[in-house]
Formats: structure tokens, C-alpha cells, sequence
């Protein structure tokens, strides 16, 4: 069966201010909306300031800007991405989000 699925309508930012880190403070940002064997999708909506600090990951990312402006990390690498804006994170390579104004990402992740 062919389901769509309503971006907007399962946009939610969280409340918490600065750094998000901890799985618990990230879990309100962070949203599955399509989990196969192949990879998952999920939306991060952050709020200005909000951080989702660098760390290493053990899949392979691709992060959609949707809506807003950012700062990624990827490696030694930081980039200024806006709506529209397409990045890679390789598998192990440490990665970061902070938002500069409201964000919304889809992050298309290996499986795991």
C-alpha cells in the first residue's frame, strides 16, 4: 500500500534551549518517518540556537535542508546550509547541526 506522508504536518520543535546532548533532550527533535531495510528518514526540526552536538555516526547520512538556516559539521568541515541545500555525512565521521534560524531537516540514513 502507497502511503504519503505530510512533512508539515508532523513538524514539532522542542522547547529546550542550546545543546541537545542527550538522547533524551534529542528525542523531541528527532521524528522516523519512513523506516525499510534499506535506509530511514527522519525529520529534525530545531529551534534557533538549538545544537545537535558533533559526534560520530556508524551509517551513512544525507541531510535536506527543508526549511530554515544552519550550521553542519561534517569531519573538519563546517558549512552554512539554507533551505534547498543538500549535504553527505559518511558512516564515522563525526557530524553536528546547529541551528541559526528554525530548521527543518529530512535526514536520509543507511539502515541501522
Amino acid at each position: 500500500m502507497v502511503k504519503a506522508v505530510d512533512l508539515h504536518g508532523l513538524t514539532e520543535f522542542s522547547q529546550e534551549k542550546g545543546v541537545l546532548d542527550t538522547m533524551e533532550k534529542r528525542r523531541h527533535v528527532k521524528k522516523n518517518v519512513l523506516q525499510t531495510r534499506n535506509f530511514n528518514i527522519v525529520l529534525v526540526c530545531l529551534e534557533s540556537g538549538q545544537e545537535i552536538p558533533t559526534r560520530p555516526e556508524l551509517y551513512d547520512a544525507c541531510f535536506y535542508v527543508v526549511e530554515g538556516n544552519g550550521t553542519f559539521t561534517v569531519g573538519n568541515e563546517k558549512m552554512k546550509l539554507s533551505r534547498g541545500n543538500i549535504v553527505f555525512a559518511p558512516a564515522n565521521v563525526p557530524r553536528g547541526i546547529k541551528s541559526t534560524e528554525r530548521l527543518v531537516v529530512l535526514g536520509i540514513q543507511e539502515a541501522h
